[in-house]
């Protein structure tokens, strides 16, 4: 079932009519891919429009099987997702990119879909932006996330308790072993490597490793949990990854016990 988000409202916001964005400008060579996801064929064109014209390569789905197969055809940098699909939905179709490969996936969701949204980040999505929304945060949702996605100059390896790091290859193992993280859950990670034993609240860890001074805090929870899955011999008793109470978390590399 389609789930109701009045286009008018996501173009209008930028004081473009859907469906009118201005003339796409040409991608560069090696502009980054993006691939979008969504059933109404009118916010698909307003989104696909403005990411044009911020210089990146569009594709387009308006399934889950059509994403699948495009995504496999040509590879995206990245891919805006829409929650809500007919046939196979958005959290279906996230779970099958990500068992394919660690590409970012930013979801469009409904307002009031909170379980949904809790949801599709514990299955690997980068982000999301909630319906209706303005195109233009969405392009820089994309660019936060392309941007975090890519290493910066003097990243180096990070190593302790066992955990290593490689930002330059986005490689993370436990003990030598490969551990399988998102994009969120890398970076969480690789900040907490190069900030062992302070605490950081959820607004701290929103703005340093999301980059945004806003957003759900619920995001970082769910991520922190996920993380704990990956990187704690016992995730109901975590030792790296501990809670602060009152503050938010810390990352200890001795391993000693925490109240959780």
């Amino acid at each position: 079932m389609q789930q109701p988000h009045p286009p008018a409202r996501a173009g209008t916001l930028d004081g473009t009519a859907p469906g009118t964005a201005a003339p796409a400008s040409p991608a560069a060579p090696g502009a980054a891919r993006v691939l979008v996801v969504d059933d109404d064929a009118t916010v698909a064109e307003v989104v696909a429009g403005y990411l044009q014209r911020a210089g990146y390569v569009v594709d387009r789905a308006d399934d889950g099987p059509t994403a699948l197969t495009r995504a496999a055809a040509h590879r995206p940098d990245l891919v805006v997702l829409d929650l809500m699909l007919p046939g196979m939905d958005g959290l279906e179709v996230c779970r099958r990119l990500r068992a394919q490969a660690a590409v970012p996936v930013v979801m469009l969701t409904a307002r009031g879909d909170e379980d949904d949204r809790i949801l599709g980040l514990e299955i690997g999505a980068d982000d999301y932006v909630t319906k209706p929304f303005s195109p233009r945060e969405l392009v820089l949702r994309v660019q936060s996330v392309l941007r975090r996605a890519r290493p910066g100059p003097g990243t180096g390896p990070l190593a302790a308790a066992g955990l290593a790091v490689d930002p330059t290859a986005r490689r993370a193992t436990k003990n030598g072993s490969e551990l399988a993280l998102t994009l969120r859950e890398f970076d969480l990670l690789a900040f907490f490597l190069r900030h062992p034993g302070r605490a950081y609240s959820r607004e701290d860890l929103m703005r340093e490793v999301w980059g945004w001074d806003f957003g759900d805090l619920s995001t970082v929870t769910v991520h922190i949990r996920r993380l704990r899955g990956k990187v704690e011999d016992d995730p109901a008793r975590p030792r790296l990854i501990q809670t602060v109470w009152g503050v938010g978390y810390r990352f200890d590399p001795s391993g000693r016990d925490a109240e959780g």
